[in-house]
């Protein structure tokens, strides 16, 4: 059985005890390894969710997002003092801590090739995403619910006053 003692003076006079010397070299280190490692960064499902749609709605084909009865209550949102236009309309994320899924209901515009808008749409969404949350994308769900024929009229007409 080996027996260690411990001094309690230090060895040399001038340099301190030996807590001293451990006090000031835990200061000069505070905290020690990577500073991104440091806490948690939570993101919520709204962050997600505007990122989602503004890629969705740069997509050529892409005429509006969600539903018929979504996109008419949002545009009476719309037309309300003070309210902001919904860059999440038509979209659903379930945020993780490392991985998200989208759920997405577009509008397409008449005579484009569906199956090319819906993988323009989900490779967008997914670089977008990705690239601002560090969150894998694990899926994205597309939903066509209509086509936007040429002669329609708009869902939200142009304001009588300019």
């Amino acid at each position: 059985m080996t027996e260690t003692t411990q001094r309690n003076q230090p060895d040399n006079p001038d340099k301190g005890s030996p807590g001293e010397e451990a006090k000031k070299t835990s200061m000069t280190k505070r905290g020690g390894g990577d500073p991104s490692s440091r806490g948690r960064t939570t993101i919520a499902d709204g962050v997600v969710e505007k990122i989602a749609g503004l890629a969705a709605r740069d997509v050529v084909g892409v005429h509006a997002m969600g539903g018929g009865l979504s996109r008419t209550f949002g545009a009476v949102r719309d037309r309300v003092p003070g309210g902001a236009k919904s860059v999440s309309r038509g979209v659903k994320a379930e945020v993780g801590e490392v991985q998200t899924a989208l759920d997405l209901e577009i509008v397409v515009e008449y005579g484009v090739a569906i199956a090319d808008v819906a993988r323009a749409v989900r490779g967008n969404v997914v670089s977008a995403v990705e690239r601002m949350t560090g969150l894998e994308v694990v899926e994205v769900n597309i939903a066509v619910s209509d086509v936007k024929l040429p002669d329609e009229e708009e869902d939200e007409p142009e304001p009588r006053l300019q």
